[in-house]
């Protein structure tokens, strides 16, 4: 079983789209969305939700008022400034238990929250792993490890030959955790200077855990000139170029129909994408 996971650095560069053309084109896979704060995969491959289930990533302190002498101690303590005159203020707490740690009538606990939901869906395409994290919720890279295992855990249950995952955006800790354990990153960039900025650092990010690594420039045709840049930034770092996607409105097209777009036409740009797949597979098999 391999795993591979699409990740840019940046919003915006058209991992999705490849994705979403990679869960049409690849037989016998899992499709995991870990882009879990903005989850957008499934928009193209119309999941079919079979198993939902509750993320608990996070604690929140509650104080029991009967216990509680009004002392406000607790106020002061708190360095997230989330307890007035003994009330909690949800949005504030970070769940740290410190205020547990000193309250001297025992009256703060520490409750479990629901910080967000994962689930287990069909497609056309096959199955898919996908997660909703809660608006201002923390433990984004918990959940994506939440939702990594049990693809995994379905992908060796039913003998899948590969996981193909939507990776998130940035270096973070979502993007860490999507990291771990992966056979192939591959980098989707464009040819502008916020975007070769923000590979050089998701590129830095996976070789710091050994993962390797393969580039993909979409819309290289808008700039000649940053393009040849990504071209030897990668030809002296000896990090494979798998396609160069050219600009094409029949991508915006596939996505007002909402399907992957080597689905909506077969020429053009869903030939080169088709040929990305094809050098990704050979990275991969390596």
């Amino acid at each position: 079983m391999k795993q591979i996971v699409v990740i840019s650095g940046k919003g915006g560069t058209g991992k999705t789209i490849l994705t979403a053309s990679f869960a049409s084109l690849a037989k016998n896979k899992v499709m995991v969305d870990c882009d879990v704060d903005a989850a957008d995969l499934y928009i193209l491959l119309h999941p079919t939700i079979k198993q939902r289930v509750k993320f608990k990533g996070s604690k929140i302190a509650v104080i029991d008022q009967a216990k509680c002498d009004a002392g406000y101690e607790c106020d002061s303590i708190c360095r997230f400034d989330a307890i007035h005159k003994a009330r909690i203020d949800q949005a504030s707490c970070e769940g740290c238990g410190v205020c547990v740690r000193f309250c001297h009538k025992q009256a703060i606990t520490m409750r479990e929250r629901i910080d967000g939901e994962w689930f287990i869906s069909d497609t056309k395409y096959g199955p898919l792993v996908h997660a909703k994290l809660g608006i201002a919720r923390p433990n984004s890279g918990k959940l994506v490890t939440l939702v990594r295992n049990n693809a995994r855990e379905l992908a060796e249950k039913n003998g899948h030959n590969f996981i193909i995952i939507d990776g998130p955006p940035g270096i973070g800790c979502p993007v860490i955790a999507s990291l771990s354990g992966i056979d192939l990153a591959l980098i989707v960039t464009e040819p502008t200077f916020s975007g070769i900025h923000d590979m050089e650092r998701v590129i830095d990010t996976a070789s710091h855990f050994g993962v390797k690594t393969a580039v993909c420039i979409n819309k290289y045709d808008i700039n000649l000139e940053n393009t040849a840049r990504i071209e030897e930034y990668c030809r002296e770092n000896s990090f494979p170029i798998v396609g160069k996607i050219p600009f094409d409105i029949t991508v915006t097209r596939s996505l007002v129909r909402r399907i992957p777009v080597v689905e909506y036409s077969k020429n053009g740009v869903s030939a080169e994408i088709k040929q990305v797949w094809q050098r990704v597979l050979k990275l991969l098999l390596k």
